[in-house]
């Protein structure tokens, strides 16, 4: 296998050459994967012009050659048909966007954020960027906000998804620095998993813990949920709290060690301050005072208490479920101090170890891009940090007045205080939470700019200048992932069509801001490649704690991914902090903090009942942006559906599958509802990945709320009080059609704004398909019905067809060489699961046209059974396959052997292990 650093294009052969045409050889380059911040080593396999496949990198640190579901089917997505190709620009709000060259495109936005800025001064445009970017396109941006445009506000959508760990880590210890390492996974003895569905979130790392705790049976696993999750299900305990109450739960357990005993005063004494006013703080968090706050048995607090208090290596693992809050920063410090009062940091297999929703937040906090820092962890507020780093970019100062944040930011867009906007590799229109104030900021900006590699997110539909970028296993770079180890990430084949990569699109437009802002200096921007943009950036981390100054691309190829600090002279990265018990904190001691708990913003009341929790599916990533391109990874979760405990059901007179309200105090979703006895009664649950692209109504964040952590400024997305009704919605519409999918996509969507319920998804597997739902009060026009059908290709050749005027109902299907392509029924669906099994099976029934052409609901012989998901979507089992064989008397290794389930990425198998626990097997003779 070749591995090479970066791939040249293979020249063409020429037209007329009288040798024979030989394929292309097909190469291997290392790199990682562009979803979570686990950072998986992948090997893409190409032929220097196109991606054909992917496999895990056997040598990389964070996998040792695994990958999830996601990653292992990286080279199926990116769909050409979604990518963004060429510049366009819109020349008036309410125009349409033209296409254009890079020259005119970023002349033009130079022309406006010069006008701007002159106008109305440097913090009336901002930045908003990912943590998906590469660390070197980081830099690049906030050397453009900082040095040359003169403003703070810069922020990242990391301030979403790791903000409130920054604080908690800067306040307990002095750094923003995990000091765990992967490794600690395995060699705890006791793991308290609090906030995270690490099984979905994590994948490669739930499987390392899935084999520990094989390979050591009393390793103990405490599980902090209020859903009852796939990682639940390696709990020894899991703690169903209500939504909220991590804090007292934290202060609780603390109450439990000091009073057990099971606390090190030594390592307190010896490397701690602060404790006296924690342990005042905490004797009132009883174990019946808080087993009553957090709605959980008194016994299973006391055994979790017991299970660290006794533990030799304690290790907490956490995200999404405390990082989101208001009260995020107290609940990440609260952890925290579990850790100082019990010696439990420093030493292997121990420590408060946060895990990084994406796969470069890391290295997005390292180069300074949250709008309260600067490269380095520096902080922006701090006179002599912003001195430092001016005097190394060669600029008089840096920006005193502090940057906003992601909620506050897209408010001063609202109300136009910021009257140009830069969005680089994010989805705001899908990503942040009160998604109407979003919408309507992005609408109201007089100039926003998106450059993206997907001109299909929401957010792209606002840019007035699109910048295509270049995307995953086409640019060169550097990230880090959640255990600071950084990897070189190394371009595998060209970009297509005109797509750059973000930092040069960053750069260019910079050295042409220049001219406008700073004429006659010398450029701030002279950057040849990546590699000097990391060169600049890696000396302003000397003498820092993430200090990575002894990093180089050549290292990196030599050695492979290493872990700051990693300062010059050293031979290796460093695997774990704060061994000697020291701290970067003025007094060298870690701080205990001692926050009060307060409730949530939002709580239940007799008009929103219910506490809408959100959280992950196990196929998708974030606003499927790349992932909703692949048909296969919708095989798992079809669509977006509410979940119900049963009993909320009954209350609500509902039943599975059928159309509901649901609403808060923000706005509201039309949608299916599900029972599900992991959610709690009093709550509610529904994945945050659907955006109003997948489902209308502008998807999961409509209904969260804006409030956020003082300290931290990241939003609540995890609590919204919401009710849930019954939608009367008579008139449904049901299609599907193969082929061609992203143009249908594009063109059928805004055909169904009409509709107060719509769910466009894509489904199959090696005929990816189209597959609409939607419902309305009453029929729609004629022609609208008319435009669509021509889009579903059922108006013409070759197509049975039945309608019903008086009923309003119609049914249409088009069958090529034998088998159903494409399928539309309204007005009524009660066939639809037959017609797309029979499409999936790749016939049309016998009964197929009798039933068309006659005013029949169910088919012949139909018993209206729905299509089983798909269970492991890495070889394409059902979960009916799996049931099968569990009644064959099939276990675990037999289900494995005989269908290849659970062999590959692992993450069906606590599906699969639920199933076998609950469904009938076979009995023997």
């Amino acid at each position: 296998m070749r591995r090479t650093p970066a791939q040249p294009r293979i020249p063409p052969v020429p037209e007329l050459s009288l040798q024979p045409v030989v394929a292309p050889a097909t190469q291997h380059t290392a790199t990682t994967c562009c979803y979570c911040g686990v950072g998986c080593g992948v090997l893409i396999e190409h032929d220097g012009e196109k991606i054909l496949g992917v496999q895990g990198d056997p040598e990389h640190p964070a996998n040792f050659g695994k990958l999830c579901s996601k990653g292992s089917t990286l080279h199926l997505t990116g769909d050409l048909d979604a990518r963004a190709l060429y510049p366009e620009l819109r020349l008036g709000k309410g125009l349409a966007r033209s296409r254009s060259d890079w020259d005119s495109a970023l002349d033009h936005a130079a022309n406006v954020f010069a006008e701007t800025i002159r106008e109305h001064g440097p913090d009336s445009v901002a930045f908003y960027i990912s943590g998906q970017l590469l660390t070197e396109d980081y830099y690049a941006f906030n050397k453009l906000a900082r040095a040359l445009v003169g403003t703070n506000n810069i922020d990242s959508n990391s301030r979403l998804c790791m903000s409130s760990a920054v604080v908690g880590y800067k306040r307990s210890l002095g750094a923003d620095a995990p000091p765990c390492n992967y490794e600690d996974i395995e060699l705890a003895d006791c793991l308290l998993i609090a906030g995270s569905n690490m099984a979905y979130a994590h994948p490669i790392l739930f499987r390392r813990l899935e084999a520990a705790k094989a390979a050591r049976p009393e390793m103990k696993i405490i599980v902090v949920d209020p859903r009852r999750t796939d990682t639940c299900d390696l709990a020894d305990l899991h703690l169903a709290i209500l939504p909220g109450t991590d804090v007292a739960l934290f202060h609780g357990i603390l109450h439990i060690l000091m009073w057990e005993g099971w606390v090190d005063h030594a390592y307190i004494t010896a490397h701690t301050e602060g404790f006296e006013a924690l342990k005042s703080l905490v004797r009132e968090f009883t174990p019946t005072a808080v087993a009553d706050i957090c709605g959980i048995a008194q016994a299973d607090l006391l055994r979790a208490a017991e299970l660290i208090g006794k533990s030799p290596a304690f290790l907490s693992l956490w995200c999404m479920g405390l990082n989101q809050s208001t009260a995020g920063s107290a609940k990440n410090s609260a952890l925290i101090n579990l850790h100082l009062a019990t010696g439990q940091i420093g030493k292997i297999g121990a420590g408060p170890f946060s895990l990084t929703g994406q796969p470069n937040a890391m290295g997005g906090r390292e180069t300074g891009s949250l709008s309260n820092l600067l490269p380095g962890h520096r902080e922006a507020g701090n006179p002599e940090h912003r001195a430092e780093v001016a005097r190394y970019w060669g600029v008089n100062s840096l920006p005193e007045r502090p940057g906003l944040s992601a909620v506050e930011l897209f408010e001063a867009v609202r109300v136009g205080k910021i009257k140009a906007l830069w969005i680089a590799c994010t989805n705001p229109a899908q990503s942040l939470p009160d998604q109407q104030k979003i919408h309507e900021a992005l609408a109201t900006c007089p100039f926003v700019v998106v450059q993206e590699a997907f001109f299909t997110t929401e957010t792209c539909h606002y840019a007035d200048l699109l910048l295509p970028a270049a995307s995953w296993g086409e640019k060169e770079g550097s990230v880090t992932n959640s255990e600071r180890r950084i990897t070189h990430v190394r371009r595998a084949v060209p970009a297509p069509a005109e797509a750059r990569p973000d930092w040069v699109i960053t750069c260019d437009f910079a050295r042409r801001l220049e001219q406008l802002l700073r004429p006659g200096l010398p450029s701030l921007f002279t950057f040849l490649d990546s590699e000097s943009l990391f060169e600049e950036y890696k000396h302003l981390t000397s003498n820092r704690d993430l200090d990575l100054s002894g990093l180089s691309y050549a290292i990196l190829d030599n050695q492979g991914p290493q872990q700051w600090p990693f300062p010059a002279g050293a031979q290796q990265g460093t695997a774990r902090l704060y061994e000697d018990g020291h701290f970067p904190t003025a007094s060298g001691r870690a701080q205990f903090l001692a926050d009060p708990y307060c409730a949530g913003k939002e709580k239940r009341d007799t008009r929103y009942p219910l506490l809408l929790n959100t959280g992950r599916l196990r196929d998708q990533w974030h606003g499927m942006s790349r992932t909703g391109t692949a048909a296969r990874l919708f095989g798992h979760a079809e669509e977006a559906v509410l979940s119900l405990h049963p009993d909320e059901l009954r209350r609500r007179s509902l039943q599975t599958g059928e159309l509901v309200t649901l609403r808060s105090r923000r706005g509201e979703l039309s949608l299916p509802v599900q029972a599900d006895e992991n959610v709690r009664p009093g709550q509610a649950y529904l994945p945050m990945h659907w955006g109003n692209r997948f489902l209308k109504g502008l998807g999961t964040n409509v209904l969260t709320q804006p409030a956020f952590d003082p300290l931290s400024k990241q939003p609540e997305l995890k609590l919204s009080g919401v009710e849930v009704s019954k939608a009367e919605l008579p008139w449904q519409f049901f299609a599907l059609v193969e082929g061609d999918v992203q143009r249908r996509f594009e063109a059928l969507r805004p055909l169904f704004e009409t509709f107060t319920y719509a769910s466009l998804t894509l489904t199959g597997r090696e005929r990816p398909a189209l597959l609409i739902k939607a419902a309305s009060g009453e029929a729609p026009p004629t022609e609208l019905l008319a435009q669509i059908d021509a889009l579903l290709a059922v108006d013409a050749g070759p197509v049975l067809a039945y309608d019903d005027p008086r009923r309003t109902v119609g049914k249409r299907v088009r069958i090529e060489d034998g088998r159903i392509v494409s399928i539309r029924l309204a007005g009524e669906t009660a066939a639809r699961d037959w017609l797309k099994g029979l499409w999936n099976d790749g016939q049309a029934d016998a009964d197929l046209r009798r039933w068309l052409l006659a005013p029949l609901s169910t088919p012949p012989g139909s018993n209206g059974k729905k299509l089983s998901k798909t269970l492991c979507n890495c070889l394409n089992v059902s979960q009916d396959a799996v049931c099968a064989g569990i009644a064959r008397g099939l276990d675990l290794n037999g289900l494995k052997q005989e269908l290849k389930c659970g062999t590959s990425c692992g993450s069906c198998v606590p599906e699969i292990k639920r199933l076998l626990a609950t469904q009938p097997v076979a009995v023997s003779a």
